[in-house]
């Protein structure tokens, strides 16, 4: 079972995170962010809020949103 352990804001709406395996990407969300429950956080200073979630091992924001850790995992890495 994959876990996020770290998880930075680096630009826009790209993290750089850090997994249970060792991994560490960049993570690019800004075409995730669909619907209305992602609407809030097409706004950069509202995206920037997320924190790690102790029990669910990955990233939350306060409007309750969160992506699973293993599609964080398995997503594209950009460039830093």
């Amino acid at each position: 079972m994959i876990r996020l352990t770290g998880a930075e804001w680096i630009r826009e709406h790209v993290l750089h995170l850090r997994f249970s395996d060792g991994a560490a990407v960049n993570v690019e969300l800004k075409d995730e962010l669909d619907g209305p429950v992602f609407e809030p956080l097409r706004d950069i200073e509202v995206f920037k809020t997320f924190c790690e979630h102790p029990e669910l091992h990955t990233m939350v924001w306060p409007n309750g949103v969160d992506f699973a850790p293993e599609f964080l995992h398995n997503r594209v890495t950009v460039t830093a």
